[in-house]
């Protein structure tokens, strides 16, 4: 997949893959997420959401440090299903970069996840109810962390979430945010003017689509 300025083993991953042509959506994506501008992304599922999430977590991520125990990426889903097929995803795309995936949900052992905290990883991948748990238990040390996703926001914005979407962006402070949704929905106003840049961007593909 051609790319300007991805990490090699990234594209060759992505080539092996069968991904040769990246989407019109990935490419426009990409120089954002280089950038660390926070843009909010509205697209029907066959655009290739879950890829670019994958690309931007790892390409923002990059090799860690010996003595880096700190995530980078903090990716928040809607439930376990979602970590587990995420979790999956990396496991392929990211194979030999030497990035640590680690993923939690109201299912996993909470104290083995704390513990997985402390021994680091770099991108951290969760629902919001075991995310606050954690981080309200342990702490959570935010300096090196590059990018905030919330992925299908609009569905957790739906089953009622931004209390918890609200205390998680409040704890994790300033950094890169992206939120990927399939569907407009009206709270995404209100939690975008809470959460975001003034210069947020909206990429909304379906207006892309009618345009076309």
């Amino acid at each position: 997949m051609k790319l300007k300025k991805i990490h090699p083993v990234l594209q060759n991953n992505l080539s092996q893959l069968g991904f040769e042509e990246p989407t019109i959506l990935q490419k426009s994506t990409f120089g954002r997420i280089k950038s660390g501008q926070d843009f909010v992304l509205i697209a029907p599922k066959e655009e290739g959401k879950t890829t670019a999430l994958i690309i931007a977590a790892l390409q923002r991520a990059e090799a860690p440090v010996d003595d880096m125990i700190s995530t980078r990426v903090l990716i928040v889903v809607k439930d376990k299903f979602e970590v587990e097929r995420l979790m999956e995803e990396f496991d392929r795309i990211g194979d030999k970069m030497n990035i640590r995936v680690y993923g939690v949900h109201d299912y996993t052992d909470l104290d083995d996840d704390k513990n997985q905290m402390s021994l680091g990883n770099d991108i951290l991948i969760g629902t919001a109810e075991r995310l606050n748990l954690m981080f309200s238990g342990a702490g959570f040390d935010v300096n090196q962390l590059k990018m905030y996703i919330i992925d299908d926001i609009d569905q957790q914005l739906r089953n009622r979430h931004e209390p918890r979407l609200y205390r998680l962006s409040e704890s994790i402070g300033k950094t890169q945010r992206i939120y990927f949704g399939k569907d407009y929905v009206e709270a995404l106003d209100m939690f975008v003017d809470k959460t975001m840049a003034e210069d947020v961007e909206w990429l909304d593909f379906y207006d892309e689509e009618e345009e076309d």
